[in-house]
């Protein structure tokens, strides 16, 4: 397993923070009129450095009653989005922003996804036996 883990690199973990920053972001837009809604926003460098993939050794588990280090909810490293300019309502929500920031991780999420199915092709071929 371990070999498998380092021929796909990081590109599995990237691909489940990007999936997950989606998901906060099509929250923020569903949310756009709700009063008193707050946006948020997930940090993929913050998450990723988290998770112990920023060139540090990863923790493991010694024990199956262990936490799964790895495994950190996502959730913990939600940072509330800084509005220019706030609605009367509470709501901070910036529609062209989210927008934007949805787009731009679905252009990375399909990126990462074809890496991985790259890689998968690669593992496929050298596995054909001719």
């Amino acid at each position: 397993m371990d070999r498998l883990d380092r021929f796909f690199g990081i590109s599995a973990q990237a691909l489940a923070v990007r999936s997950q920053r989606l998901a906060v972001l099509a929250s923020n837009i569903a949310n756009a009129a709700t009063p008193g809604y707050r946006a948020r926003d997930l940090d993929f460098a913050a998450v990723l450095a988290d998770r112990g993939t920023d060139g540090r050794l990863p923790l493991k588990r010694t024990a199956a009653a262990h936490l799964d280090p790895g495994a950190a909810p996502a959730e913990a490293l939600l940072r509330y989005r800084q509005p220019v300019q706030a609605a009367m309502d509470g709501n901070t929500v910036e529609l062209a922003t989210e927008q934007v920031k949805f787009a731009e991780t679905a252009l990375a999420y399909r990126t990462s996804l074809a890496f991985l199915d790259a890689r998968i092709g690669t593992l496929k071929a050298a596995m054909r036996v001719e």
